[in-house]
């Protein structure tokens, strides 16, 4: 039987996206986070077609990291990561400076047996209340020939009077840590597995490498299947092909970073978009079938 795709709103709150009567995703649009953790929109709990869970909510490890997330911890001065903030002189050091990404309105809700579209608009906030960014993000859904896809796009607006320097641990002076950005982290179960690469299947030695695309597969507890998750950058975003912050030694998680090891500019009313298509399919790939994914992924990009 053809599997067709439906969305439940909780106004105010989130949306859940749905196959058949299976959960794909619950996206969390007002969050409810301490101001510590930077409240902002977060995937989770983030489903394969067959029912298995791909994402962790507020490991104890890193309890700002939320499923999937659009993340950035050197924003200027500001963190809109969570968490301590990385400096040569201090280290990694709590302080004041956790802005949120703040939901405004519902743009649009188009729901359809193959696509879901949700558009919305945010604003963002310092920790000191001042208003930075202007954002119109947009997620589209839709089921691929193995698994489906989610297209995610922000077009972030500089709303201050300042030019801020995008950046990430990396460009703050520490090494191979270019986190920010779209940011995956992945459930306990699959730390050690394997991270996926036009390069070849790997692990941490991939970190900071460049390519279009990247992802993971992982086992889960409690069963013997496995997933797989696939990334891809489009080809129009700034730094593209970017850096890519994968781990797998400690826990999972894949992050196009596309601020990794230089700093970007942006300035005082101009507007930055990004766009991505995340594949999520059932069963562990080999270097054959993550290209394939990634094809698929990529064709997304380009859907009408």
């Amino acid at each position: 039987m053809t599997q067709t795709l439906g969305c439940n709103h909780a106004v105010g709150k989130s949306i859940q996206v749905t196959a058949g009567d299976s959960e794909l995703f619950t996206y969390v649009y007002r969050p409810t986070d301490p101001q510590l953790e930077s409240p902002r929109p977060y995937l989770h709990p983030i489903r394969t077609l067959g029912g298995d869970l791909v994402s962790v909510f507020r490991p104890h490890d890193h309890v700002w990291h939320k499923g999937m997330t659009w993340s950035l911890p050197h924003f200027g001065h500001e963190n809109f990561w969570g968490g301590p903030t990385f400096s040569v002189e201090h280290g990694y050091q709590q302080l004041d400076n956790n802005g949120s990404m703040d939901h405004d309105r519902v743009e649009a809700l188009d729901v359809s047996e193959d696509l879901v579209r949700f558009s919305h608009h945010l604003s963002w906030h310092t920790q000191a209340g001042e208003h930075v960014v202007d954002e119109l993000r947009t997620l589209e859904v839709r089921l691929a020939d193995d698994g489906w896809v989610l297209v995610y796009e922000t077009g972030m607006t500089n709303v201050s009077d300042a030019t801020i320097q995008i950046g990430s641990p990396t460009t703050a002076g520490r090494p191979n840590a270019g986190y920010g950005g779209l940011f995956w982290r992945g459930p306990r179960s699959f730390t050690g597995g394997t991270v996926l690469a036009p390069q070849g299947l790997g692990g941490d030695e991939l970190r900071g490498q460049r390519a279009a695309w990247m992802g993971f597969s992982g086992k889960h507890d409690s069963t013997d299947r496995a997933s797989t998750l696939i990334i891809v950058d489009a080809g129009e975003n700034p730094n593209h092909p970017p850096e890519w912050f994968v781990r797998s030694e400690d826990f999972a998680a894949v992050c196009p970073a596309p601020f990794f090891s230089e700093e970007l500019p942006f300035e005082p009313g101009s507007t930055l978009t990004f766009r991505y298509a995340t594949l999520v399919a059932d069963e562990a790939s080999d270097n054959d079938r993550a290209a394939h994914l990634a094809a698929q992924a990529t064709k997304s990009l380009t859907a009408g």
